[in-house]
């Protein structure tokens, strides 16, 4: 599956929450996309639940198959909870962490930032979206970049809404990763569970 261009609204029907941002559509057709969207559904199996957990959790952070499957396979080796570790790897992304600081409306228009040279780490550039943080590295936007109009008017969106894991040097456009978040202050809805039943079959 390519990263999905389409539709937000589409995908926010089918998993029942705005995962892609707030959506309108959502509150109107309460129900799935498609011309069977009403109709009476068939009973879902274990392993379509499974599907629709890891589904939701690639379309949230923007992660393809092989490198959600590159980061499954890290999280199973690392101490810990299997599910947890997942989750707080798609957390320490670069472009999540520019989402959460602010910097970006959307985990899309991280992204867009990350890959035209926008962002630094640690005082260098870093064009790598998937680029995966540890604790103690600085996330700031490149001094040219500064006054973009979509940096400037996402940090005024975002002034109340900050993350218990990071730190936002307002002046200077300077955030800092201070450590892998715990389960608990994630605030999206996944259950990692079933990702972990799914891929040990």
């Amino acid at each position: 599956m390519a990263r999905y261009t389409g539709p937000k609204s589409k995908i926010a029907r089918k998993f029942g929450e705005a995962i892609l941002g707030p959506s309108k559509a959502l509150a109107r057709k309460n129900y799935a996309p498609g011309m069977h969207g009403k109709g009476k559904r068939a009973k879902v199996s274990e392993y379509a639940l499974q599907l629709k957990e890891k589904q939701k959790v690639k379309y949230t952070y923007g992660i393809l198959e092989r490198q959600f499957e590159n980061l499954f396979h890290k999280a199973a080796v690392k101490e810990g909870i299997t599910g947890e570790n997942l989750i707080k790897l798609c957390e320490a992304r670069l472009d999540n962490t520019v989402y959460r600081l602010g910097i970006a409306p959307t985990r899309r228009a991280a992204r867009q930032l990350v890959i035209h040279k926008h962002i630094i780490v640690d005082g260098d550039v870093v064009n790598i979206p998937s680029y995966s943080l540890k604790p103690g590295q600085l996330v700031g936007v490149r001094e040219k970049s500064k006054s973009l109009e979509v940096v400037t008017n996402s940090l005024l969106g975002k002034a109340t809404k900050r993350f218990n894991w990071l730190e936002w040097e307002a002046t200077e456009m300077v955030g800092k990763f201070i450590s892998y978040p715990e389960r608990d202050q994630i605030p999206e809805n996944f259950n990692e569970q079933a990702i972990v039943e799914l891929y040990s079959k």
